[in-house]
């Protein structure tokens, strides 16, 4: 007889799990208390990695329902949701995600949506990084200076060059002028380039 099983996650320590399960339980699913899975870890920690979840994969047996209220309780990433999917439906259990009107994930239909949700999160990354080429492109023309100001002006780098050549020691500059010992030796590096 197949058991229902559902997972919970919140990000921080100060949010609660409580509502997801009444959602679960809204819906008409019927987990025993033993069988929420409840966890606070941030989504961008892939499924697998996540210790409860990798005590629920180590629960659940073929036949079995996991029930979800979104996908990114699964995972933020569209890659990893499905990964955790397609192991799932290996194992013969079922994934049921309320956000998408309960659609069994693991069937024909629930693959259809994911692809097509994963096709969307792609197009929309791919969108955000051409915008911000474009913006970058444009700023670069403007004679925008990009990246980080720097920590030493021109008559500082000058100073740390010649104190350098008199034999001065890379971590001595660094505390003298606060900053790291990588900006002073880029700072004698641009002199030899």
């Amino acid at each position: 007889m197949p058991r229902t099983f559902a997972y919970v996650r919140v990000s921080t320590t100060g949010q609660t799990t409580e509502n997801q399960v009444r959602e679960i339980e809204a819906a008409g699913f019927k987990v025993d208390a033993r069988r929420v899975i409840a966890e606070t870890i941030s989504g961008s920690v892939a499924a697998a990695q996540r210790p409860g979840f990798a005590r629920l994969l180590d629960r659940l047996e073929a036949d079995d329902v996991l029930v979800v209220t979104r996908l990114d309780r699964l995972g933020r990433n569209a890659m990893d949701v499905a990964a955790t999917v397609d192991r799932l439906a290996a194992m013969g259990v079922r994934v049921h995600c309320l956000q998408l009107g309960g659609t069994d994930l693991t069937s024909a239909a629930g693959r259809m949506v994911m692809t097509v949700i994963g096709a969307m999160a792609q197009f929309e990354r791919d969108l955000l990084i051409e915008r911000t080429q474009a913006g970058l492109e444009r700023a670069k023309a403007e004679g925008t200076a990009l990246g980080r100001p720097a920590t030493l002006d021109a008559a500082q780098r000058e100073a740390v060059r010649a104190a350098l050549a008199n034999g001065a020691n890379v971590s001595a500059l660094a505390r003298e002028y606060q900053t790291s010992r990588q900006t002073i030796m880029r700072a004698r590096d641009a002199a030899a380039a």
